[in-house]
């Protein structure tokens, strides 16, 4: 047996005990990631390294502390996604890792887990390799812009953006050459991309306030809804889609799954932001010590 399967089925095994035993005390983030890169480097692309890619999850887990206390089987998965996808989890916009509380569906507890998202620009990315598409594109309108767009039998999309202050951004759209010469936009208005957040969105606390990327990345998440929404009608291939389906999905590593795409999304968020408990950010949750994890990562 090779040593790369002894070290996933050993992983496999640990994080199986874990559910069963319990906190255990010691064990880092820093562990937990070198236990996973043998897998990561099966499955990673060529322009990524599983260190490169470890490295940008870790300063990820550094900067939002509320990742420190999210499962370690989320956490990892989210990683496998990324590995996967060719996403690098970081301020490029190409992918976030999400901490939520989510709902055990079987016990009805409320846990920390992370979530995987796909940003505006890792769509672009997974666009740009299935080969068929020539440019892809999301932008801005602001209200100063020259904006024109019409669908229909004479569809057209004119946008001049305006000198100096171009007052506050009032539409978003995506468009999309194909290499067959063929086309494609969509265009939504700010109150579009409003409403699509306040009904999608879990990211929010007790008072209902959005944190997470809809708080601090605005543009990027209304750029990618407007890209996603143009994407189901465009003449993409079975594996972009399998792709992007991916988004916004809480998956629980297994190291004997080929294929991120094919694990259960276990997401189950609360309706009611009341009823989900304050994040505890000193507890030590499964698999590491977050105080240690600090000191390590």
């Amino acid at each position: 047996m090779s040593k790369t399967v002894t070290d996933q089925s050993a992983l496999s095994e640990k994080l199986a005990s874990k559910a069963v035993s319990g906190p255990s005390k010691g064990k880092t983030i820093n562990d937990l990631f070198e236990q996973m890169k043998p897998a990561i480097a099966q499955a990673i692309p060529k322009h990524l390294t599983p260190d490169r890619l470890l490295r940008i999850a870790t300063t990820s887990i550094r900067t939002n502390p509320k990742l420190k206390v999210c499962t370690p089987e989320s956490l990892l998965g989210a990683v496998m996604q990324c590995a996967q996808l060719g996403l690098e989890p970081s301020i490029l916009g190409h992918a976030y890792l999400i901490p939520y509380k989510n709902k055990n569906k079987e016990t009805g507890q409320y846990v920390d887990e992370c979530q995987f998202q796909i940003g505006y620009k890792g769509l672009i990315e997974l666009a740009r390799r299935t080969g068929q598409i020539s440019s892809i594109m999301a932008q801005a309108v602001y209200e100063k812009d020259q904006f024109e767009y019409e669908y229909g039998i004479n569809e057209k999309l004119k946008h001049v953006p305006a000198d100096g202050d171009r007052g506050p951004v009032v539409k978003y759209y995506a468009y999309a050459k194909f290499k067959d010469g063929g086309y494609s936009f969509l265009v939504m208005s700010r109150r579009d991309i409003e409403i699509h957040r306040d009904k999608f969105s879990k990211s929010k606390n007790r008072q209902g306030e959005v944190y997470g990327p809809w708080s601090d990345h605005f543009d990027e998440m209304a750029k990618k809804t407007v890209l996603k929404a143009l994407m189901k009608y465009m003449p993409i291939s079975v594996e972009f889609q399998r792709a992007v389906d991916q988004d916004e999905t809480t998956k629980h590593f297994d190291p004997e799954a080929g294929d991120m795409s094919e694990v259960i999304d276990v997401t189950e968020w609360s309706e009611n932001p009341e009823d989900a408990p304050e994040t505890d950010l000193d507890k030590v949750i499964e698999g590491f010590d977050p105080d240690q994890a600090a000191m390590d990562i």
